[in-house]
């Protein structure tokens, strides 16, 4: 009897032993650690032995990204390369049109445009027509509403467009090709009333400070005119489009005449080229007074077929 209790008591103390040994070799008791390891955020291997998920990926793949110094002098190389195509293309531009220049014929505000709209349209009760100058430069038109601009003229010349479309839709008569044969062709005719006239100021070695931009301004006015005789042909038929042709027609000649004097009549006293030019002061005068004419001859060319 003794032999099976001896047996007992030394295969008990093993059986006991057994687990502990087992366990530490196989598992890793990691109960009373974990709760402290996901409360942190951590990484647990003990749970988790798969590749990390993509929320796990993102901020680190961004901060790996910006810490690449290969990605860094991409990114500064791709800069560079942005800088120098932005001043080739500046200086492209600038070799034929100022873009300071430019800008000055833009730089006007709302009071500017509605004061310069109504002298378009009722030139008759402004006085002053003289163009202001601060230390040899003149002023802008925001400053000073004698001073010629580009924003209305561009402003006119986009509604007269869209003017046009509705006046063919209106008459069926509407379609790509026509529209844009209307806008190609008032653009080409101040194109070339502009290198007439610079042609005409060359030839008489006319001294002056028009400039092209200062032409195509002038020449551009025109729009606004039109864009009143299509709408009273539109509104009031046959008879309101030749009463509104008439009253823009003449209006504009006289804000023409009175602006260009300014311009070309003056420039007679400070002529230094001799005799030559100076003897002949009514060819300056013939100059100033077909540009005005002309200006009622291209506002029926180019509205006479808008309206039925």
């Amino acid at each position: 009897m003794e032999l099976p209790h001896h047996g007992y008591r030394a295969t008990k103390p093993r059986a006991r032993a057994a687990p502990p040994t087992a366990d530490s070799v196989l598992f890793e008791d990691t109960s009373s650690a974990a709760p402290a390891m996901n409360n942190q955020a951590y990484y647990t291997p003990g749970y988790n032995m798969g590749p990390p998920t993509n929320d796990m990926q993102g901020g680190t793949g961004v901060d790996n990204l910006f810490a690449d110094p290969m990605a860094n002098a991409a990114m500064m190389y791709g800069s560079s390369l942005a800088n120098q195509g932005k001043d080739i293309v500046n200086k492209e531009i600038s070799r034929y049109v100022s873009v300071n220049k430019l800008k000055y014929f833009f730089a006007v505000d709302t009071r500017y445009v509605l004061k310069k709209l109504m002298i378009l349209m009722f030139p008759y009760t402004h006085q002053d027509w003289e163009v202001r100058y601060h230390r040899d430069t003149p002023l802008t038109p925001r400053q000073d509403v004698n001073a010629p601009d580009l924003y209305i003229p561009t402003m006119a010349f986009i509604t007269y467009i869209l003017l046009a479309g509705i006046a063919l839709g209106i008459q069926k008569r509407f379609s790509p090709e026509v529209l844009g044969l209307c806008a190609s062709t008032a653009l080409v005719w101040v194109i070339i009333e502009v290198l007439v006239m610079l042609l005409s100021l060359y030839l008489l070695t006319v001294h002056s400070d028009l400039s092209t931009f200062d032409l195509i301004a002038y020449s551009g006015y025109k729009y606004v005119g039109m864009i009143f005789t299509v709408l009273c042909g539109l509104l009031f038929g046959s008879d309101g489009y030749f009463v509104a042709l008439a009253w823009s027609s003449c209006a504009l000649m006289f804000f023409i005449v009175r602006s260009l004097k300014i311009k070309i009549l003056t420039s007679l006293s400070s002529d230094s080229m001799g005799t030559g030019s100076s003897a002949k002061p009514q060819l300056r005068l013939y100059i100033t007074m077909a540009t005005a004419i002309f200006q009622p001859i291209i506002i029926y060319w180019l509205t006479s077929h808008l309206i039925r």
